[in-house]
């Protein structure tokens, strides 16, 4: 059974086809990558997912489970790509508060020692987040997406705002839990890093996946250097689908 199943899914906007058809299967404790251009429709993909917008048609099922069921929900876990954490809560009171969706808890001095992962200065916890960075938000951001325990985590653009050290680290924790029969469900249009990270990748462009594979037969089957270069022939039509 896969971690996530997307059959025959189809969303349109007016005149405007967003998803035609598209496919894809994640399996378990593999690290995925969903590449595209701006206004591909990765996130609306995202957003039916989530079940934050009906399809049109189609079905999806996060380990053999309707994604609109109770049991479904509790496996999951989703950091969006514009985040954007409650300015009046500290980041301790944050970090519970995503945990306490779950029914999960942790000891402060677990939920402390888990900020030395990402360089996240523990005493940050105890400040407001209007005084928090760009960077120091999407590093919460990441924490209490990845506290929560969820067997299926859906990150949006997890690098947006991260110097080159917190994403040696998200990219660190992200291998690490394939280990820990947890999936990783990625769209970010830093391909160098879906490179080093993805068991496999998917290209989504003029509303239907182009490519399902593991980043070096993407390479290799457009004979390009890196993935960049792969990614560009692929939406470009200069590789056979």
């Amino acid at each position: 059974m896969n971690a996530l199943d997307i059959s025959e899914l189809c969303v349109a906007f007016k005149d405007n086809t967003v998803l035609d058809k598209v496919k894809l299967e994640v399996r378990r404790g593999e690290t995925f990558g969903l590449m595209g251009l701006n206004g591909a429709g990765k996130t609306t993909m995202i957003k039916c997912i989530l079940g934050l917008r009906d399809p049109d048609s189609g079905n999806i099922t996060l380990d053999g489970q309707a994604r609109d069921s109770a049991e479904s929900k509790t496996k999951l876990a989703y950091l969006p790509e514009k985040f954007e954490p409650p300015w009046f809560l500290t980041g301790m009171e944050f970090i519970r508060f995503c945990l306490s969706l779950y029914g999960k808890a942790l000891s402060e001095d677990e939920i402390l020692r888990s900020t030395e992962s990402l360089a996240l200065d523990p005493r940050a916890l105890k400040r407001r987040m209007h005084t928090y960075s760009k960077g120091m938000r999407q590093k919460l951001g990441i924490l209490g997406t990845l506290l929560t325990g969820c067997s299926l985590l859906i990150l949006d653009e997890p690098m947006s705002g991260l110097d080159p050290r917190a994403r040696a680290l998200v990219k660190k924790m992200i291998t690490e839990m394939k280990h820990q029969d947890r999936t990783i469900f990625l769209s970010s249009h830093i391909l160098a890093d879906m490179d080093e990270i993805c068991d496999r990748v998917a290209i989504l462009h003029d509303s239907r996946i182009r490519f399902i594979g593991t980043p070096q037969e993407m390479k290799r089957r457009s004979s390009a250097q890196n993935l960049e270069q792969a990614f560009l022939e692929y939406i470009e039509d200069r590789v056979a689908a």
